[in-house]
């Protein structure tokens, strides 16, 4: 059955072909029911795997693609233990995804349409993670990024849409270059571009050689894009302005974490490169308390989970620059179903509040929206940590890690670990709780979300519950399913510290922990659930933090000043002067020429029989005389 394991991203590509060419034709029925099954046929193939697979990495040669000179790249596939991992998050959230999008999108003229692009998402993200080589993986790389740019513009008739889907086209295309100079480095440097040839040879490289830190570090940038990561993150919060269906799915669950991915895949060439590991180990701290500083006053109910989801994206780069990537994966995991939950549970309310997205008039829909009201919980009490759900098991991993590699980048982590639990809290509270602050109109019309709807929310909400269990720490099992499971793709870096945080410690900074999150538990619902605590709805009654965090401490308008306004200045001049001027001028004097010399030589055509006779034997004297002189 492992051989037939090409079929997993044949599904969805047959299943964007046949709903895209039907477009219109097909009753939504059909094309969301069709493309969901698509995916589920993937899930069922991709389990299948897992159930058969017996340790040992398969590689499924399909044809052979590029072939030039020494040059030789097959389309093949790989089953290992990271791309079975990565198979069943895909197609199994993905599944859940694309039957809530039947609910969701059921009164949209797009229909067909937004199905086709999911479809097609999922076919590029399988041939992403399933690649054998650099450039299958480049090839999903690329395709995703067409997606997201599809799906984020999907409402394109909204200019603002437009303009955050060509801000994250383009800043994911800062990225790729990066990456792509990486494989060109890597194809210099290996002579080959696939993983069983690079890998293997990669062993006698010493640590730090700078051929070495220079591909990691341009394998990074695309995974520093692709992943939204300092200073590149700034195009996934202004991606919700896609269908929430397109937050669970590429910015939550899949797309988002193909960097982390790319860097699992590549660990044997990070763990030879410490000092880019060391780089990615700032940034993502970076990211992560920043962008906890930013959610922590934002007002849009997907705004705050965007950058809590670029918050997750820095812990989970944290771990892998020092060295735990199979605990980066285990986050990546069980975020991809606390996170899917959150994105579509908002769904659920704005939904019912008929697009409502501001939580500063929401308000009181714990009664309205009882099965959303508790699957949100759900979220939020994994993404917080609180145990025994997922979101505690993999985040208490990630610090257990990173405080014996680097306490100081643990005290940066324990900070953004209060800040998520304080925003997750205060979004949840001002959602649920309260009175209600909306319209009668909204207030009349609330209602609990359709089955097709709630069923995922339910299922994501028992996986962001259960998840955790597959990874126990040594306190509770001396068996790690998950690291076990991932351990023999794995090669270490020589500082790797092998040693675990002891027992006592452990206990003693997971029950501080669960102690501070019940403090802030009942800290954050005093405040929220007052009229008192309800954000202002003008900038001006904030203070200046606040403000500043509110207005995402102005990256935006920096990277405008310092970037986008210099290039305006600069196309500008260009087009004045090189264009208009030099250009435009050369091909217009090329045309003056033409029309004045045309004007002179057309006086030769007198009509007079006796000058053309002249002329005439006036041009054979001068050949003759050209041909005697040479």
């Amino acid at each position: 059955m492992i051989q037939l394991a090409w079929l997993i991203p044949v599904f969805p590509l047959v299943g964007f072909l046949i709903t895209s060419l039907g477009g219109k034709k097909l009753p939504k029925s059909i094309s969301g029911t069709l493309a969901s099954t698509m995916v589920l046929a993937s899930f069922i193939v991709s389990l299948i795997t897992f159930i058969q697979f017996n340790g040992q990495p398969v590689t499924i040669d399909l044809f052979d693609w590029i072939s030039s000179g020494s040059l030789s790249i097959p389309f093949s596939f790989m089953i290992d233990q990271l791309s079975l991992i990565m198979l069943l998050i895909i197609t199994g959230v993905g599944f859940l995804i694309h039957v809530y999008s039947i609910g969701y999108m059921h009164g949209d003229e797009g229909f067909s349409r937004f199905f086709s692009y999911l479809n097609l998402f999922i076919f590029f993200m399988l041939l992403l993670v399933m690649g054998s080589n650099y450039i299958v993986m480049f090839t999903g790389w690329e395709g995703v990024g067409l997606c997201s740019y599809l799906l984020i513009g999907f409402w394109f008739k909204n200019p603002e849409y437009n303009k955050a889907a060509n801000k994250a086209f383009i800043m994911n295309r800062i990225g790729d270059l990066g990456f792509l100079l990486g494989i060109i480095l890597i194809y210099i440097t290996f002579g080959t571009t696939s993983f069983n040839i690079i890998f293997p040879s990669a062993g006698a490289f010493p640590n730090n050689q700078p051929v070495i830190i220079a591909i990691t570090m341009l394998l990074f940038i695309g995974a520093m894009g692709k992943s939204a990561q300092i200073p590149l993150y700034t195009w996934l919060p202004d991606a919700m302005a896609g269908p929430t269906p397109v937050s669970a799915l590429i910015h939550a669950a899949t797309m988002v974490t193909a960097g982390i991915y790319m860097v699992i895949r590549s660990n044997v060439l990070y763990s030879l490169a410490p000092a880019t590991l060391s780089v990615i180990t700032v940034i993502g701290a970076a990211t992560a308390i920043f962008s906890a500083a930013i959610a922590i006053t934002q007002t849009d109910i997907k705004k705050v989970l965007a950058y809590s989801t670029v918050s997750q994206l820095g812990y989970m780069f944290v771990a892998l620059g020092v060295g735990a990537y199979s605990t980066a994966l285990f986050h990546v995991t069980t975020h991809a179903f606390f996170k899917a939950l959150l994105f579509l549970a908002a769904g659920s309310v704005i939904h019912a509040m008929s697009g409502e997205q501001d939580i500063r008039k929401m308000g009181a829909l714990k009664k309205k929206l009882p099965i959303t009201y508790f699957v949100f919980l759900i979220g939020t009490l994994a993404i917080i940590g609180c145990p025994p759900l997922a979101g505690f098991f993999s985040k208490d991993e990630i610090l257990a890690k990173v405080y014996v590699q680097n306490k100081a980048i643990f005290g940066v982590l324990v900070i953004t670990t209060l800040m998520t639990s304080i925003y997750m809290l205060r979004l949840f509270f001002l959602t649920f709780f309260g009175s209600f602050r909306g319209t009668h109109d909204q207030e009349h019309h609330l209602h609990e979300s359709p089955k097709s709807m709630t069923i995922p929310l339910v299922i994501l909400a028992v996986l962001s519950a259960i998840g955790g269990f597959m990874g126990l720490p040594e306190v509770f099992s001396e068996h790690h399913s998950f690291n076990s499971f991932l351990e023999p793709l794995l090669t270490f870096p020589s500082s790797f510290i092998h040693e675990e945080m002891s027992h006592s410690l452990e206990w003693s900074l997971m029950i501080a922990s669960t102690i501070v999150l019940v403090i802030i538990f009942f800290i954050t619902r005093k405040a929220y659930t007052s009229s008192k605590g309800v954000p202002a709805l003008h900038e001006n009654d904030l203070s200046y933090l606040a403000k500043a965090s509110y207005n995402k401490f102005y990256i935006d308008e920096l990277y405008n000043f310092i970037i986008v306004r210099p290039l305006h200045i600069i196309s500008e001049v260009f087009y004045k002067i090189v264009d208009s001027r030099m250009i435009d001028g050369l091909v217009n004097s090329v045309n003056k020429t033409v029309v004045a010399s045309s004007r002179t030589l057309r006086m030769v055509q007198t009509g007079n029989v006796g000058f053309y006779i002249f002329a005439m034997v006036f041009g054979i004297i001068a050949i003759l005389l050209f041909n005697l002189v040479l």
